[in-house]
């Protein structure tokens, strides 16, 4: 029996890799229905035009829709892909240059940016949710790919949501240590550890046996200089960290070099504007090489994956957030933690782990302490608790900048904070 699938923010440059994705596994999961939603029409036409082309080249027999109107997309809906960006590529380059200002981490996910990011978007999940729950299909599930994730789907589930939040860095961890040890991705089982974009690889086992030593005696310093660390650091940790990590590892560095160089969000904005020309090219019937520049790598494999096993209850072993419900010793059981899960039709089961070191556990307790009272604080709109998650967030702590920093953070948002601008 086929589904249908929503995706919000339909209009994003990411989209025909999600559209490909699903007409990949057709033989998984019969999409009867492939809903695009967003509310940017010139976006949508062009991204949906595109979409259309690659969905026809596969001969897939289902139909696509793109709109503007939310209970169209939404209405009966058996999986709901949330991949929205709320105040756009504008609002990110403010998320990644007014924290500068004031000596912090520019990044979109982490630190003062992020927290702008999920002070945005929170509450717009959060209704769309709520929306969801009233027309979707019974039992539908969310999937979060909206950063920044581990927030995000800590507050869907905080709300009881049937949801899931998904991220690229694991898959595309599983693929590259494949490649390097000349191995099918399939046969790759990461025990990866943390939070969303604060994780460790403590095993990359291959049939069942570990191989992280041998990786690390072959390949190190290719691996090294892929997640912008020493190898030195690597071999310390005993795990390899994702490149997220740096900003937490090497903050001094990191800081210096964002205030020198051009932004990530001006880069992507570039990239954006050219992949939107390539999509209007009636001619293209493909994502184009392009694509890759923007990031995101893997995200239609990580997606329709997780769908496709979500519907057929495959049973396999994949990376989600989800709350730790005891897999991950020491931190409590409705905290949301990124790890491997056994997925099947009634849901992801988290993967039972050994307990994370001093130095993983610190940061892991640090960085989950501020995203619960950062999706207290959007979710309120209050301003002491927006403080407080500020000075607790690792990456900037100090009230003497936390406090100007949030009133900057908050007027550059004003217009996507009705909580903390009430009329």
């Amino acid at each position: 029996m086929g589904v249908k699938v929503a995706v919000v923010g339909g209009g994003s440059t990411y989209t025909p890799e999600l559209v490909e994705g699903f007409a990949a596994r057709d033989d998984r999961i019969q999409v009867d229905e492939l809903a695009l939603l967003d509310i940017d029409p010139g976006r949508l036409e062009v991204v949906g035009g595109l979409a259309s082309r690659i969905l026809r080249r596969a001969r897939w027999p289902g139909e696509l829709v793109a709109t503007a109107d939310r209970h169209r997309a939404l209405d009966g809906a058996d999986f709901v892909v949330v991949q929205l960006r709320v105040g756009g590529q504008q609002a990110r380059l403010g998320d990644e240059t007014i924290p500068l200002k004031f000596g912090c981490i520019g990044q979109e996910t982490t630190g003062p940016g992020g927290f702008a990011k999920g002070l945005r978007t929170v509450p717009v999940v959060l209704e769309l949710a709520a929306e969801a729950a009233k027309r979707a299909a019974s039992g539908a599930w969310i999937i979060d790919f909206t950063n920044p994730t581990g927030m995000i789907t800590q507050a869907l589930l905080d709300a009881g949501h049937r949801a899931l939040g998904l991220c690229n860095v694991g898959i595309g961890m599983q693929r590259r240590f494949a490649g390097l040890l000349e191995v099918e991705p399939e046969r790759v089982e990461l025990e990866h550890v943390g939070l969303n974009h604060l994780s460790w690889e403590r095993a990359v086992r291959v049939d069942g046996r570990d191989r992280l030593a041998e990786l690390l005696d072959r390949h190190g310093e290719a691996i090294a200089g892929e997640v912008h660390m020493p190898l030195d650091l690597i071999r310390a940790v005993g795990a390899i960290p994702s490149s997220y990590l740096r900003y937490y590892y090497f903050t001094r560095e990191v800081l210096g070099y964002q205030q020198t160089h051009r932004s990530r969000a001006e880069e992507v904005m570039d990239i954006e504007a050219g992949l939107l020309d390539l999509y209007r090219d009636p001619a293209l019937d493909c994502k184009p090489k392009l694509l890759e520049e923007r990031g995101g790598a893997y995200y239609s494999e990580a997606a329709a994956q997780l769908i496709a096993s979500l519907h057929d209850g495959r049973g396999d072993v994949q990376i989600v957030d989800l709350l730790s419900d005891g897999a991950m010793p020491g931190v409590p059981h409705d905290a949301v933690v990124e790890i491997p899960a056994v997925i099947d039709r009634e849901g992801a089961h988290p993967v039972a782990l050994a307990p994370l070191a001093p130095e993983m556990l610190g940061l892991v307790e640090h960085a989950k302490a501020y995203e619960r009272l950062a999706v207290e604080a959007a979710i309120t709109g209050d301003r002491s608790i927006a403080l407080k998650a500020l000075m607790t967030n690792p990456l900037v702590g100090d009230y003497l900048v936390a406090e100007p920093l949030l009133a900057a953070l908050l007027e550059a948002n004003r217009p996507h904070l009705p909580r903390f601008f009430p009329d």
